[in-house]
């Protein structure tokens, strides 16, 4: 696995610092775009950076957190090569690596506890891209 993009704004600092810790508990290596403290800021600042290091494949995959996770979600998603996917339970973490080969994980630091955190990490991280049909709806999600 290559090196994990971390970013959020000021309402995902929290849970940010959180994934951090998971992330080392399994030995993984990440880069963390900011923020770096709850001081009010704009998740943009941070999902551009996350998302053109995933696009150049400096990282793979992101997480990306913002107070209701779409924000930031909505910010990643302009970016053609980025298929960012906001979950509040694990069964959706599953459904957007599956079926969508989401390449970012978004979570809304608001709304979720770290426990349901650490779940659908497991799931986003354990979970394999199917392909098939799925390929053919991934090709025509760029626009050109």
């Amino acid at each position: 696995m290559k090196t994990i993009g971390l970013a959020s704004d000021h309402a995902g600092y929290e849970l940010k610092e959180y994934v951090k810790q998971w992330l080392e508990a399994k030995g993984w290596e990440y880069k963390d775009f900011g923020t770096y403290n709850t001081d009010s800021c704009d998740y943009a600042d941070y999902g551009h950076p996350l998302a053109e290091a995933v696009e150049s494949g400096e990282c793979y995959p992101g997480i990306a957190i913002c107070g209701s996770g779409e924000g930031i979600a909505m910010t990643l998603n302009k970016h053609q090569g980025i298929r960012a996917g906001l979950c509040w339970i694990p069964e959706i973490a599953h459904l957007i690596r599956q079926h969508n080969d989401a390449n970012v994980l978004v979570m809304p630091g608001r709304f979720i506890d770290t426990a349901t955190a650490s779940a659908i990490m497991d799931e986003f991280f354990t979970t394999p891209f199917e392909g098939g049909r799925h390929q053919a709806r991934i090709d025509k999600m760029p626009v050109r």
